[in-house]
């Protein structure tokens, strides 16, 4: 016996829609069997981890924070897989944008002006750009698969980032721990509320998912995406380019990511060390898939995942479980939705190779038989 995927003669419209929800219940009834198992009070686990941190405006300003990059990063991931290249290396373009955005307040430290943190925004989406460039000029003139060189140019950025910081960007006020110095306040984004520490950067990912939904939805540009996401040789009839596809998606995806990064960096931590993000470039593949690769599904979804993280935090505390539930949990839900899209394009069919034989030996049988006759 086995098991095969049967195409289905058309998708269903409702389950479609409903696919993310199914998910998120899945993920939940398998996330109390998981505490269950650890010899944990299900409901007061799960109480804990999704419902808590919403009644504390704490809790609500640090699920902010976490799905700023989250937002960011899912809305570029979002271009890219809609057009059929496949950046999974965001997670190294958030770190380069990191440090290309952390170069005027760590080298030109004793500069003080209102210049200082636009330049490091740019420098941040540049960063990153030119970083998801290199996976993209591979692509592009050497036919090489993106997954695997923006896969592997992550490791790269994270030991850059921590030679970096070990080595010439070291703080000579650090007591020799491997961070930078801290930035100035000039080079620190304000934060937009009084009740807490939600920064310039949760708008800027709210902005830039709303302005990719317009272009998606109300341009040529977001119809040549959709296009050659769907059918590169029909996009070729209609005069579109795969390769300046490539170029475009990638370095917006990239340039996203660097943004970020630098806002991560500049709203949240105030300077460089050798680990900046919890893995936020992975956790937005999540993102984007949870939000339908639609900018405005994502910043729901965006949400829902900083939520796991806030409260992954919480159950660590309360609870005394390890930190690892809450990747458990995103690896779950990811399991889940993909799980779920797979079943609305495609029907499970059991074959059993023996009675396959006897009945098609049985059917040239009798058509042998019915030409003798």
């Amino acid at each position: 016996m086995r098991i095969e995927l049967e195409k289905r003669p058309q998708a269903s419209v409702l389950y479609a829609v409903l696919s993310p929800f199914i998910a998120l219940v899945l993920t939940v009834i398998a996330g109390g069997i998981m505490f269950w198992l650890l010899g944990k009070d299900p409901v007061s686990a799960l109480y804990s981890f999704f419902v808590e941190p919403l009644l504390d405006v704490w809790s609500l300003h640090e699920i902010a924070i976490k799905a700023a990059p989250l937002i960011l990063i899912g809305v570029g991931l979002s271009i890219c897989y809609r057009s059929n290249n496949w950046n999974i290396g965001a997670e190294g373009q958030f770190i380069m944008g990191a440090i290309a955005g952390s170069i005027v307040p760590v080298v030109f430290h004793e500069w003080h002006s209102p210049l200082v943190l636009p330049l490091m925004l740019i420098f941040g989406m540049v960063g990153g750009a030119l970083y998801a460039a290199i996976p993209a000029f591979l692509k592009a003139n050497l036919n090489t698969n993106e997954i695997l060189s923006s896969l592997m140019l992550v490791y790269v950025a994270q030991f850059f980032l921590d030679w970096i910081v070990r080595g010439p960007w070291r703080s000579p006020e650090g007591y020799n721990f491997p961070v930078t110095r801290n930035f100035t306040p000039e080079a620190i984004l304000p934060e937009i509320l009084d009740s807490g520490r939600t920064n310039l950067g949760f708008v800027f990912a709210i902005v830039a998912a709303l302005l990719i939904w317009f272009m998606m939805r109300y341009t040529l540009k977001g119809f040549e995406i959709t296009v050659l996401g769907q059918s590169e040789r029909a996009g070729r009839f209609a005069g579109f380019s795969s390769r300046r596809m490539i170029w475009f998606s990638m370095l917006l995806s990239g340039a996203l990511a660097g943004l970020a990064g630098i806002s991560e960096v500049s709203g949240n931590i105030n300077k460089l060390q050798p680990i900046i993000s919890p893995g936020y470039g992975f956790t937005a593949i999540i993102v984007a898939f949870l939000g339908r690769l639609n900018p405005l599904g994502i910043i729901a979804a965006g949400l829902f995942l900083a939520l796991t993280y806030v409260g992954g935090e919480a159950v660590q505390l309360t609870l005394t479980v390890s930190d690892k539930v809450t990747r458990v949990f995103q690896g779950l839900l990811l399991f889940f939705v993909l799980s779920c899209d797979t079943l609305i394009l495609y029907k499970i069919r059991l074959v059993f190779p023996g009675r396959t034989a006897a009945v098609g030996q049985g059917a040239v049988q009798g058509a042998v038989q019915g030409g003798a006759e």
